[in-house]
């Protein structure tokens, strides 16, 4: 059984997150892998929709900007469960036609799925991606194990399975995380 530990957001404000990054910033050495973080390419170059990035948390899907893809607890199948506010935080990785793979994706795991607002999501292992807006740089995995709209939020890893890690950074630690 796997235990997620949670975190909460928001619980510093824009100032006390301005603090802490100085204060990270000014320890040097470890912590973000942000800045490591490349875009998916296709094999000829092209931006992918879906690609690969190795960060803190392991191997992880990431969209044509670097940014964590996660899934959402609370879907059932490719059927979207995140609607409305939710997914105002937690934005559905959509596409017009078919989705570009970077190298490492393994194209048989990829699929769209229709949202009920007529837009296509794109999914991976039958899971529907999403990013989340608390993650404004490649590499940055701040939704990673929250809870948030009625279930929890993870990664996934290369394999189309949910990545149970949790990041090394400061904005883990200093007790629970909860979602909106």
């Amino acid at each position: 059984m796997t235990r997620n530990r949670s975190r909460s957001i928001g619980v510093l404000g824009a100032g006390g997150l301005a603090l802490l990054a100085v204060v990270a910033a000014g320890c040097g050495g470890g912590g973000a892998t942000a800045a490591s973080s490349a875009p998916p390419k296709t094999a000829s170059g092209q931006a992918a929709t879906v690609g690969i990035s190795n960060t803190g948390i392991g191997k992880i899907l990431v969209d044509s900007q670097g940014r964590t893809l996660y899934l959402f607890k609370a879907d059932q199948g490719t059927k979207s469960a995140c609607t409305g506010a939710c997914a105002g935080a937690w934005p559905p990785l959509l596409v017009k036609g078919k989705p570009t793979l970077g190298t490492g994706v393994n194209a048989s795991l990829v699929g769209t799925a229709a949202r009920p607002e007529g837009t296509t999501q794109v999914t991976y292992n039958g899971h529907p991606l999403y990013l989340f807006v608390k993650d404004q740089e490649a590499g940055e995995t701040n939704g990673q194990g929250v809870s948030a709209f009625g279930a929890a939020w993870f990664a996934l890893g290369s394999g189309g399975n949910q990545v149970s890690a949790q990041p090394a950074s400061p904005s883990t630690s200093g007790g629970g995380r909860s979602g909106y």
